[in-house]
């Protein structure tokens, strides 16, 4: 047994990176007793209780964190989207910040969680003070640049993009700011050519992809037809029943109540699409529960069958293509009516996906619900609609790419909509 608290605590993280939500806790409660406080110990413990919805003390574990470090950015943000998820209420999530010192690391937290919440404006000004403090920031500037391509102000957004690029000329993510910036501006022929030149630079980049692919779109170049608009890259399958059901819809009812069991959230969590509905924090992946892992091992055929009818090719999707995946990460989002997805792509996968777990009434009249291709998620001059629309169905598996640009419609009735997506990679 050790008697160190550093190696209990080095254990309580990788405990709680692999799932191991139970052992990282007991883990950290050895760290402390051998005199562990660090910071970084709380922060393991809070976040392994939430992810056993251990929910109140989870809150005490990151206050803890924060008492022995005041201006501990990461636990300030857990902490905020806990208290968003659980209440919905902006004040509530904001209250800890409130009283926080007024760094820069704490500056983009409070814009995060403002911007989260839906008051974009306030975040606007609390990233203007805190570069009226250090203007060549580029974490600030690029955050000042999303918040002003979400206010509409597209010159103050490429101003931010190229400060930001002027102070770190090899940043990927400035350059993507300053393409969305141009594409905002409709000085479309700029945006193409930066565009090209960071996807040039970072071909596996999702986000870069996808902007490129807006500029030609805009551009009338017929490339974005074959990089978006290829039927093959976007498949739709129904997975087959999983042993131990008697039909589909049998196993589906059964899935919907063990994801309901994840979905103890009145709202969405931050820095993620999903508006008025929920998200779960765990990697259903990982999750051992039978019907959970039933899901998984039936998307098995469609993915692979889907990967095979891609064939070869030179394509950001066909080049990557060795027969194999991994699944990088899955979750599950239950949108309340009214809700829907903004539309966004996914920068570090390969393939996304969306699963049909149950469905509103609503889907039966379009587009209410489905599932949306190509409209971009930053403004554009001309604005651009999406090109495709996918009806979703309970029990069906959509896979596409992951710079495609995808979103919901919003949709309305008394019931909500329960999926699950995941991100692959190639192996």
């Amino acid at each position: 047994m050790t008697t160190s608290a550093i190696a209990e605590h080095n254990l309580a993280a990788r405990l709680g990176d692999a799932g191991d939500f139970a052992g990282a806790i007991a883990a950290c409660a050895r760290a402390i007793a051998l005199g562990g406080t660090a910071p970084e110990t709380y922060l393991v413990q809070a976040r392994a209780l939430q992810g056993l919805h251990q929910l109140d003390e989870a809150e005490a574990a990151y206050a803890q964190a924060i008492a022995r470090r005041a201006d501990y950015a990461v636990a300030h943000r857990d902490l905020a989207q806990l208290r968003w998820m659980r209440s919905g209420d902006a004040r509530h999530a904001m209250a800890m910040l409130d009283r926080a010192p007024d760094t820069a690391d704490l500056a983009l937290v409070r814009a995060t969680v403002l911007t989260g919440v839906g008051e974009v404006a306030r975040a606007a000004q609390v990233l203007d003070r805190a570069l009226d403090r250090a203007p060549d920031a580029v974490a600030l500037r690029l955050a000042a640049a999303g918040v002003a391509g979400q206010l509409g102000r597209a010159s103050a957004q490429l101003d931010h993009a190229t400060a930001a690029l002027r102070a770190a000329p090899a940043s990927i993510d400035a350059a993507r700011a300053a393409v969305e910036a141009l594409l905002h501006l409709g000085r479309i022929g700029e945006a193409a050519a930066l565009a090209e030149r960071v996807v040039a630079a970072a071909p596996n980049d999702q986000a870069a992809i996808a902007l490129m692919a807006t500029a030609w779109r805009l551009a009338g170049d017929a490339r974005h037809a074959a990089l978006c608009e290829d039927p093959a890259l976007v498949r739709t399958a129904t997975i087959a029943t999983p042993a131990g059901w008697r039909d589909l819809p049998a196993y589906l009812a059964d899935l919907a109540t063990a994801l309901d069991t994840l979905h103890g959230w009145r709202t969405h969590p931050l820095e993620q699409s999903i508006r008025h509905g929920s998200q779960t924090q765990v990697d259903l992946s990982t999750v051992e529960t039978p019907v959970i892992a039933a899901l998984f091992a039936a998307f098995d055929a469609p993915i692979r069958a889907h990967i095979a009818a891609l064939g070869a090719g030179g394509d950001p999707v066909r080049r990557r293509a060795r027969g194999g995946y991994r699944i990088a990460g899955a979750w599950s989002v239950r949108l309340m009516p009214g809700g829907f997805h903004t539309d966004h792509v996914h920068p570090a996968g390969w393939l996304s996906s969306a699963f049909y777990v149950a469905l509103p009434d609503a889907v039966a009249t379009p587009p209410q619900g489905w599932l949306a291709f190509g409209r971009p998620g930053g403004p554009t001059v001309p604005a651009l609609a999406p090109f495709r629309h996918v009806r979703p169905e309970p029990g069906m598996l959509a896979l596409f790419p992951s710079y495609l640009w995808h979103g919901t419609e919003p949709f309305t009735g008394d019931a909500p909509r329960l999926t699950v997506a995941f991100d692959l990679v190639p192996a």
